[in-house]
């Protein structure tokens, strides 16, 4: 068993036994098992996963908590992907990289292995389980993989849309995902400030039974605020007090072109740009054509729309059509580094790019 899969995963042996030592209620009828066999009954009882198999796509990027080793006038920064495996089921990976100065791209090399959290808590709470889970320190975060382990995520945990919070000088990094157990879906909340340990919560209210809620990086007026798509078409601009709870919702966005005239939803959380709030959109449009486009919001009331992009800053290319869901671009969420807006998005749930664009170019775009 060893010479056949040593090479393909480290701590093999504590894996087995790891998995063996879940079974001890199935096991404890049975004689003493020696060491030997209790790993080879973990194995047993195991089946490797490629869980970047089918797909990797709709990113999301934010600065990295440590900015050791960043370019001059440039940052590190840490890019989710939703990553779809057999019976896509989707989880949540990483990478890591850099931007320079100019707004040059780079993303580290990925590691050859993968490795899953130990999960440290599992409490019920009134909406479902809170989960907290930690991964080694020594993982290089391109090997980290959070897989589903509630029954509200069993068919895959998607589209998480990162954002850096900052509370008082506090950064947090949270992202809003969809939870999905192959009949239902649910918005969930991820929270961590190192991207080794993680606490994922369900969130509760009307406002959060569907999906592609995108978190402001900040607290307006006091409160918490989100964009949100409650009604499978518009957008709406919701509060909550606590983070968890969010009812009620004003309607601030409708499709209006062609582009988007089946539903209109979130690309992410809103970026703070100095005189207004920049929201990327996608829109379906005929043949259910995915495209991304850009709203202007008001700095101190999101509710108020200044411009919309009439035509779609991004779309499906005709040499890039094809695919595991064909003529779709889309992204989770942006980020603005000097001058610039960083751009990461996928195309036809395959495989995932950066375009860049410098914002006074973009605000043109959208005003004209």
């Amino acid at each position: 068993m060893l010479e056949n899969f040593e090479g393909r995963h480290r701590n093999l042996l504590e894996i087995f036994e790891t998995r063996a030592a879940e079974m001890d209620e199935v096991l404890a009828p049975h004689a003493v098992l020696n060491k030997t066999r209790r790993c080879l009954i973990g194995a047993y009882f195991l089946n490797e996963y490629s869980f970047e198999a089918s797909a990797l796509f709709n990113p999301s990027i934010v600065r990295h908590p440590d900015q050791t080793g960043a370019p001059d006038n440039g940052c590190r920064f840490i890019l989710s992907l939703r990553a779809v495996g057999e019976g896509h089921i989707s989880s949540l990976t990483f990478r890591s990289g850099t931007i320079s100065a100019d707004g040059r791209v780079a993303v580290d090399p990925t590691a050859r292995l993968a490795s899953v959290p130990k999960v440290q808590s599992r409490t019920p709470g009134s909406n479902g389980d809170n989960v907290e889970v930690d991964f080694g320190p020594g993982d290089d975060i391109s090997e980290r993989v959070i897989f589903p382990i509630t029954d509200s995520q069993a068919n895959g945990i998607e589209d998480a849309r990162f954002v850096e919070f900052n509370d008082e000088a506090r950064k947090t990094f949270y992202a809003t995902y969809t939870a999905y157990n192959g009949r239902a879906i649910r918005s969930e909340l991820l929270e961590t400030t190192d991207f080794r340990s993680f606490r994922m919560k369900p969130l509760g209210g009307a406002a959060a039974r569907n999906k592609g809620m995108a978190l402001f990086p900040r607290k307006i007026d006091g409160r918490y605020a989100m964009i949100a798509r409650q009604d499978n078409e518009n957008l709406f601009l919701i509060y909550s007090d606590d983070l968890y709870t969010w009812d009620g919702g004003q309607s601030i966005l409708q499709p209006e072109y062609p582009w988007e005239f089946v539903q209109i939803g979130t690309c992410g959380s809103p970026i703070e740009l100095d005189d207004c709030w920049l929201l990327l959109t996608h829109g379906v449009g005929a043949v259910r054509k995915y495209s991304i486009g850009a709203v202007l919001l008001d700095k101190k009331d999101p509710s108020k729309v200044l411009a919309r992009s009439r035509e779609p800053l991004v779309g499906p290319e005709p040499t890039e059509r094809e695919g595991y869901v064909p003529n779709v671009v889309y992204t989770c969420g942006a980020l603005r580094h000097r001058d610039q807006i960083i751009l990461p998005y996928a195309v036809s749930d395959t495989f995932s790019n950066f375009a860049t664009i410098k914002i006074a170019a973009l605000m043109q775009a959208i005003t004209s």
